[in-house]
């Protein structure tokens, strides 16, 4: 169904481009464009060390072109508002970022994004540019143990972004990068809950309605459904609900150090994350879970939807110090406790 829009925009065919040029005005010394829908750093890292780059709909911001920057990503190549930005442009994007020392391209698992990363790495191929792929796919929304391809990407990238640019920055070969972030990949969960859908903001429609005092777990990144809608209870209930299905995906040990980030989707309060956070952490101390890097913030949103993600993952100490590492990216700053 569609809305009256309430949103400060213009004519909505120029959304995106519009956004990415306020972007890239308000941090000249991080981002630039280096053409049309390709956000890249200001000042590039040398051409001996592996580039990162990642691909997405706009609409999520800050993801993903707020974290492009000097220990994150290198380049961000950005659809249509929730679309994939198809093969030519990321082919295009590729051709930019060559270099003898390769591309990691991190590709959130929806099938636009799929489609557009694999057929631009056949471009590149037959031209010579090195480059391999990461697929994110952290949602658990489809069941406890449920095969890789049937699990969404959801905001697990962004964290992956810093451990791999970090790397990167260090020196790491492409296969090193590869092997960094899909040990990383594969003890990363995220769960989504959601209390109110998104609009679209080009035409104002909702992909799920949700009642008034109800609640879903496991929404999808732009309002598709998930585990099925319940009546809205507590932050702690729903916290304890949430951590309690991650650690029946990832099977922490006691005495496992792990990632923690409560990412707000667009229009939850920082109060009421703070709150979620807090619970969250405590379920995992009450399993001797260390919670090693934390934030709140809100790193992927979805338009004015009402909910949030919660991310954990199991950490080894190298994804603990390349997280700690500087990043001048403009939405993420040093991650460490």
């Amino acid at each position: 169904m569609a809305e009256i829009m309430t949103k400060f925009i213009n004519d909505p065919q120029h959304i995106t481009q519009e956004l990415l040029e306020g972007y890239v005005l308000a941090y000249p010394d991080q981002v630039k464009l280096a053409a049309e829908n390709i956000v890249v750093r200001t000042h590039p890292k040398s051409e001996d060390k592996v580039a990162i780059v990642t691909l997405g709909g706009s609409g999520h911001e800050p993801a993903l072109s707020g974290f492009v920057g000097e220990g994150m990503l290198d380049c961000s190549v950005v659809g249509d508002i929730f679309a994939a930005p198809g093969a030519q442009r990321l082919f295009q994007a590729l051709q930019l970022m060559k270099r003898e020392a390769g591309i990691l391209l991190v590709v959130l698992n929806h099938s636009g994004d799929i489609m557009s990363a694999n057929m631009a790495c056949q471009l590149a191929a037959r031209v010579g540019i090195k480059v391999k792929q990461i697929v994110t796919h952290d949602d658990i929304s489809a069941g406890i143990g449920a095969d890789d391809k049937d699990r969404r990407g959801l905001a697990g990238c962004v964290p992956l972004y810093k451990i791999l640019g970090a790397a990167s920055e260090e020196g790491k070969s492409l296969d090193e990068l590869v092997e960094i972030g899909e040990r990383y990949n594969k003890h990363c969960a995220t769960l989504a809950v959601a209390m109110r859908a998104c609009t679209h903001p080009q035409n104002g429609a909702t992909i799920t309605d949700l009642p008034a005092g109800v609640m879903e777990i496991g929404m999808g990144q732009h309002g598709e459904g998930g585990g099925g809608q319940k009546p809205l209870v507590s932050a702690d209930a729903t916290a304890a609900e949430m951590v309690d299905l991650l650690c029946q995906q990832l099977k922490p040990a006691a005495g496992s150090k792990a990632l923690l980030i409560i990412n707000g989707v667009g229009a939850t309060t920082h109060m009421e994350l703070n709150i979620v956070f807090r619970k969250a952490y405590r379920e995992l101390e009450s399993r001797g879970i260390t919670v090693a890097c934390s934030r709140i913030q809100e790193i992927l949103t979805v338009q004015e939807q009402a909910g949030f993600q919660m991310i954990m993952a199991l950490l080894d100490d190298d994804h603990i110090a390349y997280l700690n590492k500087q990043s001048n990216a403009p939405y993420w700053t040093t991650i460490g406790k």
